[in-house]
């Protein structure tokens, strides 16, 4: 079973893009509500705006299956990334509208929760954690960037408009100073709003592989879809998305040099 497409590179970066997937195995998917069939939560072609990332020596990872499988991003252990908040579970049973994912009494119990742990969610963290080590082991560090996107206006989340460019160390805990003023530098210069450690301060990838006593920067960048697609149909703005991308490629050449 592919958990994620995988293209490695020999540079020390590692773009980690956890929520773009959209396959979901029939006997989940038969239990989806109308409103979740759509996979409205996916961080929509996150993966296309990185894609220019293989050309740069960095290693890609996409993970191949739906949030709604399991949330790759969320602690296994079920506790909450921003406590005192809303937030979404490792599997999710409501979608960011706040409708079911799930039929009428169907959600997943204890024991399918835990059965799609080690089925999809711990493979793939396996799968990542190897390659961060084998950047590291060759180049005596690694920088992990979490590729992450959601839709401008949020309310169940976050009252308002979200910033363009969403930057998230775990409030400077995930990565070295030096490295979140480089990255922070970049997102300032573009022609974006930005925000560092606001809403989004980096998920369980973030926070989980961010050592950086142990020569590992990690950093979660959250894009607002607005300027990339049409937060409604989903699609693809090429014009839109050049722009963002454009950002990206600077990002990406920071982190890598």
């Amino acid at each position: 079973m592919l958990l994620a497409d995988l293209s490695r590179g020999d540079s020390p970066l590692v773009v980690d893009v956890p929520h773009a997937g959209t396959h979901v195995p029939d006997a989940i998917r038969l239990r989806l509500s109308a409103a979740a069939r759509a996979l409205p939560d996916t961080d929509w072609h996150v993966e296309r705006l990185y894609a220019f990332a293989r050309s740069t020596g960095a290693t890609l990872m996409v993970a191949t299956h739906a949030r709604y499988v399991v949330d790759l991003n969320r602690d296994p252990s079920g506790a909450a990334l921003y406590p005192g908040a809303d937030n979404t579970e490792l599997c999710p049973t409501r979608t960011f509208a706040n409708a079911p994912v799930y039929e009428r009494d169907a959600e997943p119990g204890a024991d399918e929760i835990a059965a799609r742990r080690d089925t999809f969610f711990a493979p793939y963290h396996a799968l990542l954690a190897r390659e961060v080590d084998r950047v590291r082991a060759r180049h005596g560090y690694a920088v992990l960037l979490d590729g992450h996107s959601i839709e401008a206006e949020v309310p169940r989340f976050f009252a308002g408009r979200l910033p363009d460019l969403n930057l998230g160390t775990a409030d400077g805990t995930s990565c070295d100073p030096t490295a979140q003023a480089l990255a922070a530098g970049v997102l300032g210069a573009s022609p974006f709003t930005h925000v560092v450690n606001g809403r989004f301060k980096g998920g369980y990838i973030t926070r989980h592989y961010g050592e950086p006593s142990q020569d590992i920067d990690a950093i979660q960048l959250e894009l607002a879809q607005r300027n990339y697609m049409d937060e409604d149909s989903f699609a693809y703005r090429e014009v839109l998305a050049e722009r963002t991308q454009a950002v990206l490629r600077t990002l990406l050449a920071a982190c890598i040099e």
